[in-house]
């Protein structure tokens, strides 16, 4: 099988393209030409941003499957499906758990009462378009520069899922791991080896409950989507089988970095909007199960972090 990798250098897209290369697959990445290319994939040079000016040498690789790990817009997806209309099997979008109501509750851009039912892909989506406050794109922009100021999902997703060329969408969790740009485990980190016996934590953070995935794991479920037919008109929630409180979350993270002390949690609201979402779907159909052993996934992404702290020690 032939696949094209629209952006497949960074934090996900570079292990998805390894995965699929160790299947045997060809892979060619389409990318800036910012980050280094590994040798088992073909490289083209171009943004993402002017997909058209490419149309000609990108329609003529014949891919069986374009994957687009960066598409944020209903714009950049309508371009995409008529780029591509015709010249491939199949596109595979990177979408979000954000996509759903529960998300626009819990950032306080969607009205109503708190749903804390488990989020399955039939669950409601946002009413309310664009999900991040102007401000919070903007500063979301300088760790993700491919972000755009209409970023959403779910016009890129009813895009993709047209029908115009088979489609299959996966809803991606909150990601940690080697290469995070957010560093996530930053901060666990520095206050464990800060040396302190305790560290205190609200209780409406301790209590709030979410999905999330190892980046190994989470490109390998790009990479099964992509190789799988059966895939095709299909949309995926993908992340761990368990939503760990952050809580039991940071005192797996402390523990893994070798701190011994107790987490304290301070008085504070109750969290009204968890994050809790079903990912039986792509386990049941594809047969996707994690990789990479949990605990082999925080030493991975603890050593990360501590080669690579944040510029200025934030996170």
């Amino acid at each position: 099988m032939r696949v094209l990798a629209i952006g497949g250098t960074g934090f996900i897209g570079r292990f998805a393209v390894e995965a699929l290369a160790d299947a045997g697959h060809e892979t060619i990445v389409f990318h800036r030409g910012s980050a280094p290319q590994g040798a088992a994939a073909r490289s083209i040079t171009g943004d993402r941003r002017n997909l058209a000016e490419h149309a000609a040498e990108l329609r003529a690789l014949a891919a069986d499957v374009v994957i687009d790990f960066l598409l944020a817009t209903g714009r950049q997806a309508e371009q995409l499906v008529e780029v591509f209309r015709g010249h491939t099997g199949r596109i595979v979008m990177l979408s979000s758990c954000d996509v759903y109501r529960a998300a626009g509750i819990l950032h306080g851009t969607e009205p109503g009462e708190p749903d804390n039912s488990p989020i399955t892909e039939d669950s409601a989506l946002r009413n309310h378009l664009h999900p991040y406050p102007p401000d919070a794109v903007r500063k979301l922009r300088a760790v993700f520069p491919w972000l755009e100021d209409d970023y959403d999902k779910i016009p890129a997703e009813r895009a993709i899922l047209s029908g115009a060329v088979p489609g299959t969408v996966l809803r991606l969790p909150m990601i940690y791991g080697p290469g995070d740009p957010l560093h996530r485990f930053y901060p666990v980190i520095r206050e464990a080896e800060a040396g302190r016996a305790t560290i205190a934590i609200e209780q409406g953070v301790a209590e709030w409950r979410g999905i999330r995935g190892y980046v190994e794991d989470v490109a390998w479920a790009v990479a099964l989507a992509a190789m799988d037919d059966r895939a095709a008109g299909r949309v995926y929630n993908v992340g761990d089988p368990e939503n760990f409180t952050e809580l039991e979350w940071r005192r797996r993270i402390a523990q893994a970095a070798g701190w011994a002390g107790e987490f304290v949690v301070t008085p504070g609201e109750t969290p009204r909007q968890h994050w809790v979402v079903d990912g039986s779907r792509i386990r049941r159909e594809l047969g996707y199960r994690e990789r990479v052993d949990r605990e082999e996934a925080l030493r991975r992404t603890i050593a990360w972090e501590r080669a690579h702290p944040p510029a200025g020690g934030a996170g």
